[in-house]
Parts: structure tokens; sequence; C-alpha cells
């Protein structure tokens, strides 16, 4: 039968043992789960890095086959507001879990996008259904969650996988995928995944579409990252002197290729320490590159703003 299954979903954690990269982390919320004097938790850190698939490994375990019935997952980013807490949030927490548990969980996804207001109608909740319902923030930022939320919870900081937890990840589903994939062709998915192994899992499976062989053409194929080598030249040209050069292979990328202008302000910026410079012209460089980038974020035109720094770039010269 053909699988037509997402691979992050496929291959997502289904224990504690097979969450890597969060060792500290995950044997604290082992001990919370056997001894079930599970408190409210908040799961901070960057993307892909296991904060959701610990909350769900947390409710298989404690629950069993009852998983669904007593855990609630809400993605906040999408319902961020009052009524959610007031309506689905408050409702769940009143009512009696399944099976002979004292608890249900609630895991609230994205929190950080909570109102203010909402947050203040959570925390009232939290505090009526403390002994019905256990709390699970995931967040980028908990400094973000209102000081009486953090207070009330663990706060547990993931930090990004490291390139041997990445790399074990895409060996493992490769042997499974039966794909096959060398050392310079693992070195790019760990530059483009960042520390984000949902992002290394979906590039993998945009990659194997193309070919059991993983080259590195099929990589770049799959994302919008440019080839750093390419970068790079746009990096040597316009320091070097050559702007129209530079301007060239930038338009190259953005037009021919569909590269985002954002994703290259952040490879430029990645690369730049690898220049021949004295480094207080690096440290020019990479301040111009975070000007850009709050221009393009408040909304800039992307094709003006990278050729203006690129020319900023070209003015650079050596004492």
């Amino acid at each position: 039968m053909e699988d037509y299954n997402i691979w992050i979903e496929k291959y997502r954690p289904k224990t504690f043992e097979d969450i890597i990269g969060q060792e500290a982390i995950v044997r604290k919320v082992k001990a919370f789960v056997e001894t079930k004097k599970l408190p409210h938790m908040i799961f901070s850190g960057f993307p892909g890095t296991g904060k959701s698939s610990l909350a769900l490994v947390t409710a298989r375990i404690l629950y069993g086959e009852n998983w669904r019935d007593n855990f609630l997952e809400l993605n906040t980013s999408d319902e961020r507001g009052i009524d959610t807490v007031r309506g689905e949030v408050k409702n769940f927490a009143r009512t009696k879990s399944v099976g002979n548990f004292p608890y249900r969980i609630i895991f609230l996804d994205e929190s950080d996008a909570l109102t203010k207001e909402a947050q203040h109608a959570l925390r009232r909740t939290m505090e009526n259904f403390s002994s019905s319902t256990r709390f699970i923030f995931s967040c980028n930022f908990s400094s973000k969650l209102i000081e009486p939320i953090q207070s009330r919870c663990v706060v547990f900081r993931f930090k990004p996988l490291s390139n041997d937890a990445i790399v074990k990840v895409i060996k493992k589903i490769c042997e499974k995928e039966d794909l096959r994939i060398n050392e310079k062709v693992l070195e790019i998915i760990i530059k483009v995944s960042d520390g984000d192994v949902r992002t290394a899992t979906n590039i993998l499976q945009s990659a194997a579409v193309l070919g059991k062989n993983i080259t590195e053409e099929s990589i770049f194929e799959a994302t919008s990252y440019a080839n750093p080598k390419e970068i790079m030249e746009i990096l040597h040209s316009s320091v070097g002197g050559n702007f129209l050069k530079a301007r060239e292979l930038l338009l190259n990328l953005m037009m021919k290729q569909g590269i985002d202008g954002l994703e290259i302000v952040k490879q430029l910026q990645k690369e730049i320490m690898g220049l021949e410079l004295k480094e207080n012209k690096k440290l020019e460089m990479i301040e111009k590159c975070g000007e850009v980038e709050f221009r393009l974020v408040e909304g800039s035109d992307a094709f003006i703003q990278l050729q203006s720094l690129i020319a900023g770039f070209s003015k650079i010269r050596e004492d």
C-alpha cells in the first residue's frame, strides 16, 4: 500500500527515548509522568526543537489509549483572543477526565501570540481548575507570557538541535526510506535547517521526490535556499568593487531562482564571517544587513533594498 504520510508526522517521536537533543528536559518531564505529579509547564525555544513532540509524548504515555480524550491542543496564533479562553479552554478544563486520572492536559501551542487580555483570563482559569487541569504552554519567547502565568509554571528552555542530532534524525529517515545521501549533502541540510529538525525533515522529503539519490542540486531545488557558493560570489564581487556583477548575481537569485529577499539577507549575514576582511569591516556589513532586514520586515521593496545592501558593501574597502 502506498504511503502518503507527511514525514514530520510519520517520524514524530512516539516515546521519550525517541526525542533527541533535549535529554535533560526529557528526563525531568519523564519523571513527572512516572509519578503522575505533572505541574503546569512552559516549553520555550526555537521552532523544530521538540516542544510539541514532547507534549504529545507526555499525553500518550500518561493516558495511554485514552490520550486524545484527555488532551486538548490549540494553536493560539490562530485562536489568540479571549473568546477562545472563555469558550473552548474553559469548557475542556471543567469536564472530568476519561479513565482513572486526576487531571486533563491543555496544550497551547504558540502561546506567546495570545493577547494580554486572553492571558489574564487564562490565569484565572488556571487558578479555578488547578485540581482537574494541567496546562502546557509552547512558545518561542517565554518573556511574552505575563508574569502571573510564568510564575505558575515550570519553565523548560529548549535549545536548537546540535548538528549530530540533526544527522541522527536524517540518517534514520534515509535508512527507513531507502535514500542515498553523502556527507556533503548532510552538511547542506544542517546549514539550511539551522537546528530545526522539522525543517530538515521537510527538506529531505521534498528532495526525495526527485529520486532516491539525494544530491546538492535536489536540496537547493527543494528549498528557498541559495547555494552558499553563489552567496559568497555576491559578497566577493561587491566587496571587490564590482557592483554590476554582484547586482547581476543577486537579481539572478531573486528573479530566476525565486529566492526570497529576506532569506538572501540572512544568508549574506551568515557568510560575511567567512570573508578575509578586518573585523571592523565585517561589523559594518552585518550592521547593514540588520538595517535592510528590518526594512524588509516592515514591507519595503526587496529588489531596491537588496541592491542598496550590496551597494553599501561595494563602498567597503580595506584601510
